[in-house]
């Protein structure tokens, strides 16, 4: 039986009257909506860290403030993300890019999604964050959703302040084509990294998803990435 992805969705603002909890309590009945996954809440407010004060870059050096600790335990139970983002000056939050920032392998090789908000409907931030992830290792499904312009003024505070329900019919078909593809990448990664942890007794066989793939002699993890893609792309 094939384990359900176990998703996080991260709420990425901490101010108050913030519209992130309408997008992520949207997103996350998309998710429970689905069989194919798992998904909870993850609040940036419940993990209050100060701005990267470490000796050294997580990446090479070790992280000794507790909350930073806490927080790196707790990314690591997750095969991917949904991000919920907001845009300010065409960039993530300031408490987003601390919390990337603050983590390195517990990021790496996992998929991530992302739902934003704004005038632009966060498009130029989430594009920055594509860019802060590929240095962390991540993969970024090509489909997004962006609440912007009229369906963000209908629902914001700043506007009429309406239900989000009010314009999930404008979301829907972005949001399905954003977690099909997030939970491909995460059974991808997930395949790919039990084939490179288990032992292998024939170093020109590798055992992906239950089918063995000769001649791949270990290979890069890009190489594992491929095969196993490859491999579930076939069973999908």
């Amino acid at each position: 039986m094939t384990t359900k992805p176990r998703i996080a969705i991260v709420i990425g603002s901490t101010r108050p009257g913030r519209y992130a909890d309408k997008a992520a309590g949207w997103m996350l009945k998309q998710t429970k909506a689905r069989d194919d996954i798992e998904a909870e809440l993850l609040d940036l407010r419940d993990h209050p860290r100060p701005f990267f004060d470490e000796k050294g870059p997580p990446m090479s050096t070790p992280s000794e403030n507790p909350e930073a600790l806490r927080w790196q335990k707790t990314l690591a139970r997750y095969d991917g993300f949904v991000f919920v983002v907001a845009e300010y000056n065409s960039s993530i939050t300031g408490v987003l890019k601390n919390a990337l920032d603050q983590a390195y392998k517990e990021w790496g090789r996992k998929p991530f999604t992302a739902i934003g908000y704004g005038g632009a409907g966060a498009a130029r931030a989430i594009e920055h964050l594509r860019q802060i992830t590929s240095a962390l290792q991540m993969v970024s499904t090509a489909d997004t959703v962006n609440i912007g312009g009229a369906d963000f003024m209908s629902t914001s505070p700043m506007g009429a302040n309406k239900p989000i329900e009010d314009i999930e019919a404008h979301l829907q078909g972005k949001t399905k084509s954003a977690l099909d593809e997030l939970v491909w990448w995460a059974r991808a990664t997930m395949a790919a990294k039990a084939a490179e942890a288990s032992p292998r007794r024939d170093p020109k066989e590798l055992a992906i998803c239950g089918h063995r793939v000769r001649g791949v002699d270990g290979g890069s993890a890009v190489d594992r990435l491929s095969h196993a893609a490859r491999s579930l792309n076939a069973r999908l």
